[in-house]
């Protein structure tokens, strides 16, 4: 039914605590558990000394089976800074996968080492075979073209620390809206939030797939527009989400190399935006953003990057049930006003 997305499935998320769970998508988290999430990314920054040691004795496997380097780093910084201690594999030929093992018998005999698993895996749907097999909790830090919900933690993150909200929001999302999953996890997660207009700006090779427009239309007090020129609907954003089109994601190397250069961001189309903008990008960039413009304060993108650890050091102490020193929930902190 338009206007009520889910609603069965958030009811469940509200009622499963976060210590021991497992999140392969953010819908496995309520609105609630996502907003705590933020409020205790914005505590630890403040309060770099007092978590040093929330997680002493943790350890975090880091099991990533296709190239990464900032989302491996943050993720093993994250527990690093909270006092834990990092083991895993960046590669696949690392891997006793090699050796033809399962995902399954690898998180199987990995629950046994560790408190925290985050995995990365280039085919959809492995991050959920391993939270099945794992008896420990499970992050997906990225699978195939499908959910990066750390990633899209990282960006609510941007939003409520520029705007001060995630919401009553125009958001355009540019560049490669097929195969980017940061941008399918984004649209899903305001979509729950509410009172956002989506501007849809790409190539008809690299349109929004319909599943992820489905999920804007199931929610009445959401809107989209699909556009091909950046230009002509730039002053109308409050944020603009930049994605580089991934060269690993094509079948076809002459695709990509055609469509590589569609939508490159510079000073030029910056004089048309809005002074307040924030400019978004998951990183790496290949040549999506002119260099010229990371003097912008609108550029937001490294800003992104502090977010996203702040925010895995929130969500990996929350799914092992170490509390932060002297932090206050946000919900106590409502009822006290």
């Amino acid at each position: 039914m338009k206007g009520e997305p889910l609603s069965s499935v958030l009811e469940q998320a509200v009622e499963t605590p976060m210590v021991g769970k497992s999140v392969i998508t953010l819908d496995d988290l309520s609105i609630r558990q996502i907003q705590e999430l933020l409020h205790k990314a914005q505590y630890i920054d403040s309060h770099r000394k007092e978590v040093a040691h929330t997680c002493d004795g943790r350890v975090l496997a880091t099991l990533f089976y296709e190239p990464s380097t900032r989302t491996r780093l943050s993720f093993e910084t994250a527990m690093l800074r909270l006092g834990g201690k990092v083991i895993g594999f960046a590669g696949a030929q690392l891997a006793s996968v090699t050796k033809g093992e399962t995902i399954s018998d690898t998180l199987k005999t990995v629950s046994n080492y560790v408190d925290v698993v985050a995995i990365r895996h280039p085919k959809e749907g492995a991050a959920l075979v391993a939270s099945r097999a794992a008896s420990v909790p499970v992050i997906n830090a990225g699978d195939g073209g499908h959910m990066h919900p750390t990633q899209t933690l990282a960006d609510l993150a941007t939003m409520q620390s520029r705007f001060g909200r995630v919401n009553n929001l125009t958001v355009g999302l540019c560049g490669d809206l097929t195969f980017g999953r940061t941008v399918h996890s984004l649209i899903e997660t305001l979509c729950r939030f509410g009172n956002v207009n989506f501007v849809l700006i790409s190539p008809d090779e690299l349109k929004t797939p319909q599943y992820v427009l489905d999920r804007i239309n199931a929610t009445d007090s959401c809107s989209y527009t699909e556009v091909k020129d950046l230009v002509s609907v730039i002053g109308d954003l409050d944020v603009l989400y930049m994605t580089r089109v991934q060269k690993e994601r094509f079948f076809n190397e002459d695709d990509y190399l055609r469509l590589r250069d569609t939508y490159i961001l510079d000073e030029a189309k910056m004089a048309y935006a809005k002074k307040d903008m924030a400019v978004l990008h998951p990183l790496p960039r290949v040549n999506e953003i002119a260099v010229e413009v990371d003097d912008d304060p609108r550029a937001a993108y490294f800003e992104q990057v502090k977010n996203g650890m702040l925010m895995r050091m929130a969500l990996e102490s929350s799914v092992v049930g170490d509390e932060l020193p002297g932090y206050e929930p946000l919900e106590s902190k409502e009822v006290a006003a």
